[in-house]
């Protein structure tokens, strides 16, 4: 349990999964910060200079007995967080401290430190994407007949289906896990540049050898496990990648937040409910309350993701020639956050698309009341096809049609087909409207359109993911 004086974060103490926050534990950043310095003398030993393997050797076995307070301490005194880093993996290693960092800048450390997160956070949020999709996949196969309202403006429009309507939210998250592949995929680290991009410092090492230096770049990139570095750098790499990134998160907000909006709405009416625990409580003073709070949390946490990615471009249009330093303090907070959150919203995604419930009764009940304006067009066919004249008819049903909703509107039953059916210019009976009255007619292909989009689009693009599973929101 954390201190009461310590400032806690909602992110890491409410919602994020476990794997997400540890890839940005302190411990772990720093132990990266290790893990590269060790890289690049490996690949410079390799390379030929005179660095010995004892030496690397005790590099790593120094490297796991990382002592923050002692960084810490000399942070107070260097006011240089790389700096005092180095120092202390220096003091442990004992005589391999003086070939560790050889040519290298701080942003050698911290750009390809973050670079390696990013990259394993992305793989996190792919999975969780996937799953997501997956269950939604699942909830709309299952329910691609059940007819229901669809809206435009939120006011009744035609009848879709519940499956149909799943498609809707799962294309949009298919559309953001192409593209979360596609950054995963195209992230680059920064590579061994030198202070200011030129490499002017392994020339140095290398006795002016160009080949070893563009060797040595392409060494530490593979060690890392990335298939190329950026080929012109300033002290950083691009923050154009940076930019990428957020947008392609806000992508992904955009889609959770309208399921969420989604939701809260047919929450609303009746229609949907999230999962809502045994003992779960909906209001502190209405003890009968059942609040969509994981649909709004959605909305919630999605919202600060879209609004975070506006520093990405301000970040990477703002940097004067080879480097501004205005951008590190904003990315510690964006790009650790941004991912948080994300992760903390695909949670929460994936957990109520895996637990959504149909109100069936309540889809139904709204169906038959609204179902006999939509079939008004049917009506006017077939009493014109009987003799009816089109115009005289179409102004009938406009009237009946107002007189209806009105008394609907008070509550009431909808009396249309009575009002219709005792009108002798429709020469249609009761019985033979409501047989026409076949939600499934009025649906279109909403149920062959589901299986279309799961057959040709869902199901092959996640077979090469594997199966991946849902994990329950903390809180």
């Amino acid at each position: 349990m954390a201190d009461d004086n310590t400032p806690q974060s909602p992110l890491y103490q409410r919602y994020v999964s476990a794997e997400m926050a540890a890839l940005f534990a302190p411990r772990h950043r720093y132990l990266t910060w290790r893990r590269i310095w060790i890289t690049l003398a490996k690949a410079q030993r390799d390379l030929g200079l005179p660095i010995e393997s004892e030496q690397i050797e005790q590099l790593e076995r120094a490297a796991p007995d990382l002592d923050l307070a002692r960084v810490a301490e000399l942070e107070r005194e260097t006011r240089h967080d790389v700096v005092a880093h180095l120092r202390h993996f220096a003091e442990q290693a004992e005589g391999a401290g003086g070939i560790l960092h050889l040519g290298a800048t701080s942003a050698f450390i911290t750009d390809n430190t973050d670079a390696l997160i990013v990259r394993d956070a992305l793989e996190l949020l792919i999975a969780r994407t996937a799953a997501a999709v997956g269950a939604l996949g699942r909830f709309a196969r299952q329910h691609r007949d059940v007819a229901c309202l669809a809206y435009t403006h939120f006011q009744p429009a035609q009848l879709t289906t519940v499956g149909k309507r799943a498609c809707l939210w799962a294309q949009e998250l298919l559309t953001d896990l192409d593209e979360l592949d596609r950054r995963h995929k195209t992230m680059r680290c920064r590579g061994a540049k030198g202070t200011t991009g030129t490499q002017a410092s392994y020339l140095t090492l290398f006795r002016g050898d160009h080949d070893k230096v563009r060797a040595l770049d392409r060494d530490v990139a593979e060690r890392l496990g990335f298939e190329g570095t950026w080929p012109i750098t300033g002290q950083t790499y691009p923050r154009k990648q940076d930019s990428q990134l957020l947008q392609a998160l806000s992508g992904l907000g955009e889609s959770c937040h309208r399921f969420g909006t989604d939701l809260r709405l047919l929450q609303g009416v009746g229609e949907l409910s999230e999962p809502f625990g045994s003992a779960q409580v909906g209001s502190s003073a209405m003890a009968y309350k059942r609040n969509p709070i994981r649909a709004e949390r959605i909305c919630g946490l999605s919202r600060r993701i879209m609004t975070d990615a506006l520093n990405g471009p301000l970040n990477a249009g703002t940097q004067w020639l080879e480097r501004s330093l205005d951008d590190s303090s904003n990315r510690r907070l964006i790009l650790q956050d941004s991912l948080l959150a994300a992760d903390a919203v695909l949670l929460l995604v994936g957990s109520v698309a895996a637990g959504l419930t149909v109100n069936a009764g309540a889809v139904k009940a709204r169906v038959e009341r609204e179902l006999p304006f939509m079939a008004t067009e049917t009506f006017l066919m077939e009493a014109s096809l009987r003799g009816g004249d089109r115009q005289e008819l179409h102004e009938a049903i406009r009237q009946y049609s107002l007189e209806a909703y009105e008394r609907v509107s008070r509550g009431e039953s909808n009396p249309l087909l009575e009002l219709l059916a005792g009108d002798e210019r429709f020469q249609l009976s009761l019985s033979e409207m409501e047989d026409m009255l076949d939600p499934q007619a009025f649906t279109g292909r909403s149920s062959t359109q589901v299986v279309e989009f799961l057959d040709e689009q869902v199901e092959p693009f996640l077979a090469d993911r594997g199966s991946a599973s849902i994990e329950e929101p903390r809180v």
